[in-house]
């Protein structure tokens, strides 16, 4: 049954005829003409970059709630129901909710052109402005400077996240350019707190950030991060926290989680203790990143011993990432890996696939369902072949999976799905 919100999300996504345009002239407008909710907001942590985004986030959700905060979040884009991307103080957002703000949104705006994301981001506002809660975390859709998140004038604290090659088409084809777009959500006098950062992006965010006159918490500088045996060690002026793994599988967590511990020193009056924070690592859920199906449908047409994994990265970082994972497999339990991918036009599949060609028997392609962006298989299987991997296309996730295992018998084995967040979300639903 086609729920409310469907019917109302699809009628706002044809008042723009690009699904991407970004500037700010037409949030503003119509955040103006709702009585303007951005200014009637709990503290605010902005969040840009290219990689790591929702981990810290969800990572910094976690841990504030432990401490007895309630905490509203802002994500995108949501891997199967559009509820995902608004967390009111701890809850998804309700169905009636949802579509009545949207309405309301709608109506204010008259049926002048506005992007979808806009459009919601007004709508999310609006829902934030009038649910209690203890803190904001807010993540950028695309970019940061014409993002339509950015209309936060004094925020508590800034994070930019690791950048990398991503969305060049908007934010252009150069590090510093990129860096450029994200550095844009630094304010005026409010900290930013920088992950490990590229030295070509390094410079421009530090140039921002002097130029607004914004206090720099970058890592490498003003804190650290040293990984152990059963955790990591965090260090900054304040002191050092031993702190346990991040419950959210891969070497690159140890890295989201430092960043997210790093904002913490700026949310002094919000009393996350050190135990707070603990439990926040040991916590987190964040689906789609490294994330083990351990049952369904999908699950239940595997062999014993086998193992179904699924990640939505999508630009050359997160192959690199993946593939540091998959090492990190083999070193503790040898299986082989045989991959499940697809992947959006707008994305660069060779920059993705090849680190991964060396460490992946075998590669099957399918067409991302129901989206017209999406390479179909045909095209998928020309691009690992000319990253190295023997690849075959299939109709479905579970065609492919049939095809696996027939071709290499009942041994254990791990399948990795991966190349797109909105590959991962139809696998979630499917796999229930």
């Amino acid at each position: 049954m086609t729920a409310a919100s469907d019917i109302v999300l699809e009628r706002v996504m044809r008042l723009h005829p690009k699904i991407i345009d970004l500037e700010l002239t037409r949030v503003e407008r119509l955040l103006n003409l709702v009585g303007n909710p951005e200014r009637n907001l709990p503290p605010v942590v902005h969040v840009a970059g290219t990689n790591g985004k929702g981990s810290v986030i969800a990572y910094l959700r976690a841990m504030l709630e432990a401490a007895g905060k309630r905490v509203h979040v802002y994500t995108s884009p949501h891997l199967v129901r559009f509820h995902e991307r608004i967390r009111l103080a701890g809850e998804l957002i309700e169905e009636q909710a949802l579509v009545d703000l949207i309405e309301e949104c709608e109506r204010a705006n008259g049926g002048d052109p506005i992007t979808f994301f806009e459009i919601t981001t007004v709508a999310a506002f609006l829902a934030f402005s009038r649910v209690k809660a203890d803190i904001l975390l807010l993540e950028t859709g695309l970019g940061g400077e014409f993002d339509a998140t950015n209309v936060i004038d004094a925020p508590r604290a800034t994070i930019i996240t690791p950048i990398s090659f991503d969305h060049m088409q908007f934010l252009g084809n150069s590090l510093a350019k990129i860096a450029a777009a994200k550095a844009g959500i630094l304010k005026p006098g409010r900290p930013a707190i920088i992950a490990q950062q590229p030295p070509e992006a390094a410079a421009v965010i530090d140039a921002r950030a002097a130029a607004l006159r914004a206090p720099l918490w970058r890592c490498g500088s003003e804190w650290n991060f040293e990984i152990g045996e059963r955790g990591f060690t965090y260090r900054d002026s304040h002191g050092a926290i031993a702190l346990p793994k991040p419950v959210l599988p891969g070497r690159h967590q140890f890295g989201n989680a430092a960043t997210a511990v790093a904002a913490t020193r700026w949310l002094e009056d919000f009393a996350l203790s050190e135990h707070a924070m603990a439990a926040g690592l040991a916590n987190a859920v964040w689906p789609a990143r490294m994330q083990r199906l351990s049952r369904g449908p999908l699950v239940d047409l595997l062999p014993p011993g086998w193992e179904l994994w699924l990640d939505g990265g999508h630009n050359a970082d997160a192959g690199q990432i993946i593939a540091d994972m998959i090492g990190e497999w083999q070193q503790q339990e040898r299986k082989p890996v045989s991959l499940i991918f697809g992947m959006l036009t707008s994305k660069d599949p060779l920059a993705f696939l090849r680190p991964l060609a060396p460490l992946a028997e075998d590669l099957s392609a399918v067409a991302i369902p129901g989206d017209h962006s999406s390479l179909s298989a045909a095209d998928a299987v020309s691009f690992a072949g000319q990253a190295g991997l023997p690849a075959a296309g299939y109709e479905s996730i579970a065609a492919a999976l049939a095809a696996i295992i027939e071709r290499h018998g009942l041994a254990p084995r791990r399948v990795l799905i991966c190349g797109s967040l909105y590959l991962a979300g139809t696998v979630l639903a499917e796999n229930g």
